[in-house]
Protein backbone atom coordinates (compact mmCIF):
# COMPACT_ATOMS: atom_id res chain seq x y z
CA UNK A 1 0.00 0.00 0.00
CA UNK A 2 1.36 3.48 -0.96
CA UNK A 3 2.72 5.53 2.12
CA UNK A 4 -0.07 8.47 2.52
CA UNK A 5 2.44 11.39 2.99
CA UNK A 6 1.63 14.84 5.09
CA UNK A 7 2.53 16.74 1.75
CA UNK A 8 -0.29 14.45 0.20
CA UNK A 9 -2.82 15.53 2.69
CA UNK A 10 -2.17 19.11 2.66
CA UNK A 11 -2.12 19.29 -1.19
CA UNK A 12 -5.65 17.12 -1.74
CA UNK A 13 -7.35 19.49 0.84
CA UNK A 14 -6.15 22.39 -0.97
CA UNK A 15 -7.47 21.09 -3.69
CA UNK A 16 -10.93 20.04 -2.46
CA UNK A 17 -11.16 22.13 1.10
CA UNK A 18 -12.59 18.88 2.70
CA UNK A 19 -11.43 18.19 6.21
CA UNK A 20 -7.95 16.88 6.77
CA UNK A 21 -8.77 13.28 7.96
CA UNK A 22 -11.53 13.36 5.27
CA UNK A 23 -8.14 13.76 2.93
CA UNK A 24 -6.49 11.18 4.54
CA UNK A 25 -9.14 8.56 4.94
CA UNK A 26 -9.59 9.12 0.94
CA UNK A 27 -6.22 8.81 -0.31
CA UNK A 28 -5.64 5.48 1.71
CA UNK A 29 -8.43 3.86 -0.04
CA UNK A 30 -7.37 5.27 -3.12
CA UNK A 31 -3.80 3.93 -2.60
CA UNK A 32 -2.07 7.13 -3.01
CA UNK A 33 -3.97 8.00 -5.99
CA UNK A 34 -4.58 11.90 -6.31
CA UNK A 35 -7.33 11.55 -8.56
CA UNK A 36 -8.97 9.07 -7.65
CA UNK A 37 -9.11 10.38 -4.00
CA UNK A 38 -10.22 13.62 -4.87
CA UNK A 39 -13.39 11.75 -6.91
CA UNK A 40 -13.61 9.59 -3.45
CA UNK A 41 -14.61 12.87 -1.51
CA UNK A 42 -16.76 14.36 -4.53
CA UNK A 43 -18.97 11.42 -3.85
CA UNK A 44 -18.84 11.55 -0.18
CA UNK A 45 -18.82 15.18 0.27
CA UNK A 46 -20.87 16.71 -2.81
CA UNK A 47 -19.99 19.78 -4.81
CA UNK A 48 -17.88 21.06 -2.30
CA UNK A 49 -14.88 18.88 -3.59
CA UNK A 50 -15.20 20.08 -7.00
CA UNK A 51 -12.72 22.79 -6.87
CA UNK A 52 -9.69 21.65 -7.95
CA UNK A 53 -10.41 23.25 -11.51
CA UNK A 54 -10.41 26.34 -9.82
CA UNK A 55 -7.24 26.35 -8.04
CA UNK A 56 -4.05 27.07 -10.02
CA UNK A 57 -0.67 27.09 -8.20
CA UNK A 58 2.58 27.80 -10.77
CA UNK A 59 3.05 31.99 -11.25
CA UNK A 60 2.72 33.18 -14.39
CA UNK A 61 0.62 36.22 -16.87
CA UNK A 62 -1.24 35.28 -20.01
CA UNK A 63 -1.20 38.47 -22.52
CA UNK A 64 -2.93 38.23 -25.86
CA UNK A 65 -2.51 40.43 -29.58
CA UNK A 66 -5.35 40.62 -31.92
CA UNK A 67 -4.50 42.30 -35.14
CA UNK A 68 -7.47 41.85 -37.69
CA UNK A 69 -8.21 38.66 -38.09
CA UNK A 70 -4.80 37.65 -36.63
CA UNK A 71 -4.22 37.21 -33.01
CA UNK A 72 -2.74 34.68 -30.25
CA UNK A 73 -2.99 33.57 -26.57
CA UNK A 74 0.26 33.04 -24.37
CA UNK A 75 1.07 32.25 -21.13
CA UNK A 76 4.38 32.94 -19.74
CA UNK A 77 5.38 31.34 -16.38
CA UNK A 78 7.96 32.81 -13.56
CA UNK A 79 8.30 31.68 -9.84
CA UNK A 80 6.44 33.92 -7.99
CA UNK A 81 4.01 36.20 -7.85
CA UNK A 82 6.18 39.68 -7.49
CA UNK A 83 7.51 38.89 -10.75
CA UNK A 84 4.17 39.57 -12.40
CA UNK A 85 4.89 42.93 -11.77
CA UNK A 86 7.94 43.66 -13.10
CA UNK A 87 7.67 45.60 -16.20
CA UNK A 88 10.45 43.99 -18.01
CA UNK A 89 8.62 40.97 -17.34
CA UNK A 90 5.28 42.24 -18.53
CA UNK A 91 6.66 43.99 -21.92
CA UNK A 92 8.36 40.68 -22.41
CA UNK A 93 5.28 38.76 -22.10
CA UNK A 94 3.02 41.45 -24.46
CA UNK A 95 6.06 41.39 -27.00
CA UNK A 96 5.54 37.74 -27.14
CA UNK A 97 2.41 37.52 -27.74
CA UNK A 98 2.21 39.91 -30.73
CA UNK A 99 5.38 38.52 -32.45
CA UNK A 100 3.21 35.16 -32.06
CA UNK A 101 0.23 36.75 -33.87
CA UNK A 102 2.39 38.46 -36.52
CA UNK A 103 4.67 35.28 -37.69
CA UNK A 104 2.39 32.11 -36.65
CA UNK A 105 5.95 30.55 -35.40
CA UNK A 106 5.06 26.72 -35.30
CA UNK A 107 6.36 25.85 -31.45
CA UNK A 108 7.86 27.34 -28.65
CA UNK A 109 10.94 26.92 -29.89
CA UNK A 110 10.43 29.10 -33.30
CA UNK A 111 8.85 31.17 -30.77
CA UNK A 112 12.24 32.19 -28.97
CA UNK A 113 14.01 32.40 -32.55
CA UNK A 114 11.89 35.04 -33.91
CA UNK A 115 14.08 39.09 -33.93
CA UNK A 116 13.85 40.99 -30.44
CA UNK A 117 15.41 43.26 -28.31
CA UNK A 118 14.82 44.77 -25.45
CA UNK A 119 16.67 46.05 -22.00
CA UNK A 120 19.77 45.33 -23.63
CA UNK A 121 19.24 42.25 -24.47
CA UNK A 122 18.79 40.01 -27.58
CA UNK A 123 18.60 39.65 -30.46
CA UNK A 124 15.99 37.39 -30.31
CA UNK A 125 12.95 36.47 -28.03
CA UNK A 126 14.88 33.90 -26.53
CA UNK A 127 18.25 35.72 -25.87
CA UNK A 128 15.83 38.51 -24.25
CA UNK A 129 14.37 36.08 -21.80
CA UNK A 130 17.37 34.58 -21.02
CA UNK A 131 19.06 37.80 -20.38
CA UNK A 132 15.57 38.70 -17.88
CA UNK A 133 16.44 35.60 -15.52
CA UNK A 134 19.83 37.37 -15.10
CA UNK A 135 18.76 40.53 -14.68
CA UNK A 136 15.49 39.73 -12.13
CA UNK A 137 17.20 36.67 -10.53
CA UNK A 138 14.36 34.49 -11.28
CA UNK A 139 13.13 31.89 -13.86
CA UNK A 140 10.56 32.43 -16.69
CA UNK A 141 9.48 30.62 -19.78
CA UNK A 142 7.07 30.55 -22.46
CA UNK A 143 4.67 27.85 -21.58
CA UNK A 144 2.15 27.70 -24.18
CA UNK A 145 0.55 30.05 -26.97
CA UNK A 146 -2.31 29.29 -29.93
CA UNK A 147 -2.68 31.09 -32.96
CA UNK A 148 -6.03 32.22 -34.49
CA UNK A 149 -6.12 33.05 -38.52
CA UNK A 150 -9.19 31.02 -39.24
CA UNK A 151 -10.63 34.14 -41.40
CA UNK A 152 -13.56 35.11 -37.98
CA UNK A 153 -13.30 37.88 -36.46
CA UNK A 154 -11.58 37.87 -32.78
CA UNK A 155 -12.36 39.77 -29.72
CA UNK A 156 -10.27 38.86 -26.45
CA UNK A 157 -10.70 39.91 -22.69
CA UNK A 158 -8.04 39.60 -19.85
CA UNK A 159 -8.90 39.48 -16.18
CA UNK A 160 -6.08 40.62 -14.85
CA UNK A 161 -3.28 38.82 -16.16
CA UNK A 162 -4.15 35.42 -14.96
CA UNK A 163 -6.92 34.63 -17.01
CA UNK A 164 -7.43 35.27 -21.15
CA UNK A 165 -9.80 34.44 -23.37
CA UNK A 166 -10.04 34.61 -27.12
CA UNK A 167 -13.55 34.62 -28.71
CA UNK A 168 -13.64 33.86 -32.63
CA UNK A 169 -16.96 35.05 -34.13
CA UNK A 170 -19.51 36.73 -36.35
CA UNK A 171 -21.72 39.53 -35.92
CA UNK A 172 -21.92 42.05 -32.72
CA UNK A 173 -18.46 42.33 -31.43
CA UNK A 174 -19.77 43.87 -27.89
CA UNK A 175 -21.69 40.89 -27.49
CA UNK A 176 -18.99 39.08 -28.30
CA UNK A 177 -16.41 40.60 -26.01
CA UNK A 178 -19.43 40.14 -23.18
CA UNK A 179 -19.23 36.53 -24.38
CA UNK A 180 -14.90 36.29 -23.44
CA UNK A 181 -16.08 38.35 -20.58
CA UNK A 182 -18.50 34.96 -19.50
CA UNK A 183 -16.24 32.90 -20.62
CA UNK A 184 -13.45 33.70 -17.91
CA UNK A 185 -16.35 34.14 -14.91
CA UNK A 186 -18.04 30.32 -15.63
CA UNK A 187 -14.89 28.63 -17.06
CA UNK A 188 -17.12 26.15 -19.56
CA UNK A 189 -15.33 23.15 -21.39
CA UNK A 190 -16.83 23.79 -24.62
CA UNK A 191 -19.41 25.33 -26.92
CA UNK A 192 -22.32 22.87 -26.29
CA UNK A 193 -23.09 19.95 -24.56
CA UNK A 194 -22.35 17.71 -27.17
CA UNK A 195 -18.74 19.27 -27.66
CA UNK A 196 -17.95 18.16 -24.01
CA UNK A 197 -15.02 15.58 -24.02
CA UNK A 198 -16.05 12.04 -23.59
CA UNK A 199 -13.83 11.51 -20.69
CA UNK A 200 -15.10 14.30 -18.41
CA UNK A 201 -18.71 13.07 -19.18
CA UNK A 202 -17.50 9.15 -17.87
CA UNK A 203 -16.31 11.01 -14.54
CA UNK A 204 -19.18 12.49 -14.18
CA UNK A 205 -20.92 9.12 -14.83
CA UNK A 206 -18.73 7.36 -12.64
CA UNK A 207 -19.59 10.01 -9.42
CA UNK A 208 -23.17 10.29 -10.26
CA UNK A 209 -23.40 6.37 -10.01
CA UNK A 210 -21.50 6.11 -6.83
CA UNK A 211 -23.90 8.66 -4.87
CA UNK A 212 -27.23 6.87 -6.26
CA UNK A 213 -25.41 3.10 -5.21
CA UNK A 214 -25.25 4.94 -1.48
CA UNK A 215 -28.62 6.69 -1.68
CA UNK A 216 -30.21 2.55 -1.60
CA UNK A 217 -32.58 3.63 -4.13
CA UNK A 218 -34.54 1.00 -6.70
CA UNK A 219 -32.39 0.65 -9.79
CA UNK A 220 -34.80 2.38 -12.37
CA UNK A 221 -34.62 5.78 -9.55
CA UNK A 222 -30.48 5.17 -9.39
CA UNK A 223 -30.78 5.21 -13.25
CA UNK A 224 -32.69 8.07 -13.75
CA UNK A 225 -30.45 10.36 -10.95
CA UNK A 226 -27.73 9.27 -12.72
CA UNK A 227 -28.99 10.12 -16.04
CA UNK A 228 -30.33 13.23 -14.80
CA UNK A 229 -26.27 14.49 -12.90
CA UNK A 230 -25.03 13.91 -16.24
CA UNK A 231 -27.85 16.07 -17.91
CA UNK A 232 -27.11 18.94 -15.08
CA UNK A 233 -23.29 18.92 -15.10
CA UNK A 234 -23.68 19.21 -19.48
CA UNK A 235 -25.67 22.47 -18.92
CA UNK A 236 -23.48 23.72 -16.35
CA UNK A 237 -20.00 23.34 -18.91
CA UNK A 238 -21.74 24.01 -22.33
CA UNK A 239 -21.32 27.68 -22.73
CA UNK A 240 -24.51 28.24 -25.13
CA UNK A 241 -26.46 26.38 -22.19
CA UNK A 242 -25.11 28.59 -19.20
CA UNK A 243 -26.95 31.81 -18.03
CA UNK A 244 -25.33 34.62 -19.31
CA UNK A 245 -23.49 36.25 -16.51
CA UNK A 246 -24.68 39.94 -17.13
CA UNK A 247 -28.89 38.21 -17.60
CA UNK A 248 -29.59 35.40 -15.82
CA UNK A 249 -32.63 35.16 -17.05
CA UNK A 250 -31.52 33.76 -20.53
CA UNK A 251 -28.79 31.18 -21.55
CA UNK A 252 -25.56 32.72 -23.63
CA UNK A 253 -27.06 31.28 -26.49
CA UNK A 254 -30.34 33.32 -26.25
CA UNK A 255 -28.23 36.49 -26.10
CA UNK A 256 -26.62 36.22 -29.11
CA UNK A 257 -29.62 35.14 -31.21
CA UNK A 258 -31.03 37.77 -29.81
CA UNK A 259 -27.98 40.54 -31.14
CA UNK A 260 -27.45 38.24 -34.55
CA UNK A 261 -24.17 37.14 -33.30
CA UNK A 262 -22.34 33.70 -33.77
CA UNK A 263 -19.67 32.15 -31.55
CA UNK A 264 -17.39 29.70 -33.40
CA UNK A 265 -14.95 29.33 -30.76
CA UNK A 266 -13.73 29.97 -27.55
CA UNK A 267 -9.97 28.94 -25.85
CA UNK A 268 -9.29 30.21 -22.59
CA UNK A 269 -6.06 30.28 -20.48
CA UNK A 270 -5.79 29.89 -16.74
CA UNK A 271 -2.29 30.78 -15.37
CA UNK A 272 -0.76 27.59 -13.76
CA UNK A 273 -3.53 25.32 -15.47
CA UNK A 274 -2.29 21.75 -15.16
CA UNK A 275 1.02 22.41 -13.15
CA UNK A 276 2.22 20.80 -9.49
CA UNK A 277 3.65 23.40 -7.72
CA UNK A 278 5.74 20.65 -5.49
CA UNK A 279 3.40 21.30 -1.94
CA UNK A 280 6.28 21.02 0.88
CA UNK A 281 5.89 19.30 3.96
CA UNK A 282 7.10 22.01 6.83
CA UNK A 283 7.22 19.74 9.53
CA UNK A 284 8.99 17.48 7.98
CA UNK A 285 11.34 19.62 6.91
CA UNK A 286 12.26 20.96 10.10
CA UNK A 287 12.92 17.60 11.41
CA UNK A 288 15.99 17.22 8.70
CA UNK A 289 16.85 20.44 9.48
CA UNK A 290 17.12 19.76 13.41
CA UNK A 291 18.47 16.10 12.52
CA UNK A 292 21.51 17.26 10.61
CA UNK A 293 22.28 19.90 13.12
CA UNK A 294 22.42 17.10 15.52
CA UNK A 295 24.78 15.27 13.16
CA UNK A 296 26.84 17.91 13.15
CA UNK A 297 27.56 18.86 16.57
Amino acid sequence: MAAITASMVAELRAKTDAPMMECKKALSEAEGDMVKAEELLRVKLGSKASKAAARVTAEGVVSSFIDGQSGALLEVNCETDFVTKNDSFLALTQAAAQLAALHKPADIEALGALPYTQDGFGPTLEDVRKGLIGKIGENMSFRRFKLFNGGSALTSYLHGTRIGVVVEYTGDEGAARDVAMHVAAMKPVSLTSADVPAELIERERSVATAKAAESGKPADIAAKMIEGAVQKYLKEVSLFDQPFVKNDKQTVAQMLQAVKTTVNSFTMYVVGEGIERKVDDFAAEVAAQVAAAKQST
